[in-house]
This record gives structure tokens, sequence and C-alpha cells, in this order.
């Protein structure tokens, strides 16, 4: 079997995966020693992690005409005229990057994403991830990363290990399904990143410039 024909079975039990939906995938994919887990929007995570009196998203911004260019939340700086999204503001407002570009998507339609990612111990010492996600971004580029809580300040690297195999396009109903290697296994001390890049470009083994090309916006923790 040669490499494009396996590319095309891949393709097709992605697409067939995600027309089952969440509940029939998760039971076709996990086996008897998975760990299955829900993602969660990031700006929930993180306003619960930082103790927010008012939750919201370090990383999406809406339009606030008297807002000061200022530093929020994870040293994003953003341009006058802007201000970090709240989890409470009108659900159709339109979010923006750090300088003002439209994201082409609405606040609800935003933290509307959800998914569940699965995770299976290797032989070898490394750990098989499948996640299956719904509410993205119709044909958004995403990809997966791994927080390390343990390094100070929290590290940040590729799923996969390498930055290789870790990319993905949502299809044209916002969902995907995407498997790939991690080199080692998922404690509490990591946590699974599904990351939207607003210029759909890969960066490899970096996410890119947070807040202006890259977004967090679902994550999974032990």
């Amino acid at each position: 079997m040669n490499a494009q024909t396996i590319l095309i079975l891949k393709r097709t039990v992605a697409v067939c995966l995600v027309g089952l939906g969440s509940f029939s995938a998760v039971g076709a994919l996990a086996g008897s020693e998975s760990q299955v887990m829900n993602f969660e929007t990031h700006a929930s995570f993180f306003s619960n992690e930082t103790h927010r009196k008012t939750p919201l998203d370090p990383q999406v911004f809406v339009a606030a005409p008297s807002a000061p260019a200022a530093v929020g939340p994870q040293g994003i700086k953003r341009s006058a005229g802007l201000r970090n999204a709240l989890i409470s503001d009108e659900p159709s407002l339109p979010v923006m990057n750090a300088s003002g570009q439209p994201l082409d998507i609405s606040l609800d339609a935003w933290l509307g994403a959800k998914g569940t990612v699965i995770l299976t111990p290797q032989p070898d010492g490394r750990e098989k991830v499948t996640v299956i996600l719904s509410g993205l971004k119709p044909h958004g580029h995403y990809s997966l990363f791994e927080n390390h809580f343990d390094q100070k300040p929290v590290g940040f690297t590729p799923l996969d290990g390498n930055g290789t195999d870790n990319n993905f396009v949502a299809d044209a109903k916002g969902k995907a399904v995407m498997t790939t290697i991690s080199p080692s296994i998922t404690t509490h001390d990591n946590a699974v990143l599904v990351v939207y890049h607003s210029d759909r470009k890969a960066h490899g083994k970096v996410r890119g410039e947070i807040g202006i090309n890259a977004h967090h916006q679902l994550i999974a923790r032990p």
C-alpha cells in the first residue's frame, strides 16, 4: 500500500468518525487502557486557574473604543481600542487578535468549540493521542501542543515532539479528528492544548505569536 493510499484511508476514517458523532467515535477509538477526557475552553481554564472574578479570554479581544493600549493577562500587548473578551460579553460580538485584526468569528462561536481527547499508552512508553472536535472555525488551521505545568514559566512543546505531525485543518462544518503519537505519557503535570492559527499557517515546534496569530482555544488536563 503506497503513501497516497494510506493518506486517503486515514482521511476517510477521520470523516467517518466525525460523522458518527463524539460518543460513537470515542467508543470506536478508546481501548480498555485508554483515558478519555473532555476539553474545556482555554478561557474558562485560565480564569479558574488564576481565580479571576470576571472570567475572560486572555488571547482574543473585542472592540472597546476608549480603551488605551495595554499589556493584558499572559503579557500580551494589545492595541488601543481593544480589551480582552469576557466570557459574559454579548455572544454575537466579533473577536479580534491583539492588533485589532478580525478573526472572522463571533465570541459565541469561539467559546462554543468542544471535544474529547483519548489517551492510549503504547508498549514503548509513548502515548497515542486522538482528539475529536466540533464547533471549530470551518476550514480553520489548528495544532496540538502540550503544556508543561511542572516548568516555570509553563513550557509548551508540540504534542508529537517535533512539530511535524500535530497540525490539522477543520472541515467545512468545523469538525476534526486528529491522531498523533506523543513521546511521553500525559499526567497532571501536562495538558493537551488545541491552538488556533489565525494566519492559517503551521508553526512547527513553536505555537506562533500568542494573541496575534496563535490563540489557545481548548485544553484538557488529567
